[in-house]
């Protein structure tokens, strides 16, 4: 059932409301922030290693680097402020869906200088449309969207980036401090959620995307939830049973899929001796037993949960446990209400590079008491990546309704990786179930025995 009464989506900020001149600076400093962090990831290393396609999996860094100006370019100065295009001949060298990633390095693309001086140009026009801006008139402009939507394609890049960075191979280039050390969690392994309908996506966020809408009533069964993401630690017990050379636990076309690449841990992995090591971004290292686990794929996830007699809870389950206030009936923004993410709250916005431990940001769990349901890593669910009731494409279909169907699966909660900007509550990610490149984890659950 769709439900859009305002009163059933009242976890979000209704920024049509609010004063145009704090929208334009929501907007130019979410935009600023994301252009900080692309500076960042493309100036920490060489030319040759921007122009390197470092797994065939990604893009060379400076075609990432280039298609975000492109979209600014096409949302921002054509779409909204209606310009002439500044160089309409390289539209085609950045679209994602006329190019797979493994042919772009063969294609004319532009250098690190040129890519550089256009994403420059491009943002300098994009702050002086967004200075004349009027919120309100068409759905594009309304709240700011569009300048909202490219902060996000920006950000969703860098993490794409930053992915790359973990993938290339040489000595480290990337900085930056660990989490907060905290004690041993000790506290419950997993959490009731109640049963009964609640409010699931959103139609008063104004910067939601469209795969995000609209809000809608769901029935979720009671069912538990592990209280924080399966650790490391956790998922070497797995290892050490066996679980990868046991076809019992795992999906048919998972099976098929480690035996064939001689999958037997997370990827960056190795043992030696009798310790597991990680490469993580140039550095070499030991697992640490109590971070969640991280670059496993759906097949993983889901034969772990079937060996701990288990299973990867629902799209919509995860949603309850992440927004649901069951004291209030209603949904939040995110777990801890409706306040923006702050530091205090969840490990995003590549603030560190790794996990925070299991049990990390109290200040971040839900009503009910989960945990780190927001940053740290994506979590896999159950679900396949399908419209919600009453979905609209909007603003091109290319951004989610082309990934509709069975061959995807859902990922919540965001990563380290993450900005805030690009994760909600109500935030969807989706990926082949076979990917691990990842910034993935997963936590457990399981219905209530009747």
């Amino acid at each position: 059932m769709t439900d859009t009464d305002p009163a059933v989506d009242a976890g979000t900020v209704d920024l049509e409301t609010v004063d145009p001149e704090v929208l334009r600076e929501r907007a130019v400093a979410s935009l600023v922030a994301a252009r900080d962090r692309t500076t960042l990831l493309t100036s920490c290393v060489e030319d040759p290693d921007l122009t390197a396609q470092h797994s065939p999996l990604m893009s060379p860094l400076v075609w990432d680097l280039a298609h975000i100006g492109n979209q600014e370019e096409q949302w921002l100065l054509r779409a909204v402020a209606g310009h002439e295009a500044i160089r309409p001949e390289i539209d085609g060298l950045y679209d994602a869906f006329e190019h797979p990633r493994a042919e772009r390095p063969k294609l004319p693309l532009l250098s690190p200088a040129e890519a550089r001086t256009y994403a420059a140009d491009v943002r300098g026009r994009a702050l002086d449309v967004l200075e004349r801006a009027a919120f309100h008139g068409t759905r594009l402009t309304a709240a700011g969207f569009a300048f909202g939507m490219i902060a996000q394609h920006e950000q969703q890049h860098d993490e794409t980036m930053l992915i790359t960075h973990q993938l290339r191979t040489g000595p480290q280039a990337l900085t930056a401090p660990d989490p907060e050390p905290v004690p041993l969690f000790t506290g419950p392994a997993e959490v009731l959620v109640p049963g009964g309908p609640f409010t699931m996506g959103t139609s008063g966020e104004p910067w939601a995307l469209d795969n995000e809408r609209p809000a809608h009533r769901r029935e979720v069964a009671p069912f538990h939830i592990d209280t924080t993401p399966v650790t490391n630690g956790a998922y070497r017990a797995f290892i050490e049973d066996g679980g990868y050379d046991d076809p019992r636990w795992w999906a048919p076309e998972g099976w098929a899929h480690i035996r064939r690449h001689g999958i037997d841990a997370p990827l960056f992995w190795r043992r030696e001796g009798k310790q597991f090591l990680r490469r993580r971004f140039g550095v070499t290292e030991a697992v640490p037993p109590d971070e969640p686990v991280l670059h496993v794929c759906w097949y993983e996830a889901d034969a772990y949960a079937r060996w701990a007699g288990r299973r990867l809870p629902t799209e919509a389950e995860w949603e309850k446990a992440a927004r649901h206030d069951p004291a209030a009936d209603r949904s939040m923004r995110y777990p801890w209400g409706d306040a923006d993410p702050g530091p205090e709250h969840a490990n995003l916005g590549q603030r560190h590079l790794r996990p925070a431990p299991a049990g990390s940001y109290p200040a971040g769990e839900s009503p009910l008491g989960v945990r780190q349901l927001i940053g740290d890593v994506w979590e896999w669910t159950a679900s396949d990546f399908l419209p919600y009731p009453g979905f609209r494409a909007f603003p091109y279909k290319e951004y989610s309704e082309v990934f509709f169907g069975s061959d995807h699966k859902v990922l919540r909660g965001g990563s380290f990786a993450v900005d805030a900007v690009a994760c909600r509550g109500t935030f969807r990610n989706w990926d082949y179930p076979i990917r691990r490149q990842i910034f993935a984890g997963f936590r457990t659950a399981r219905s209530e025995a009747v």
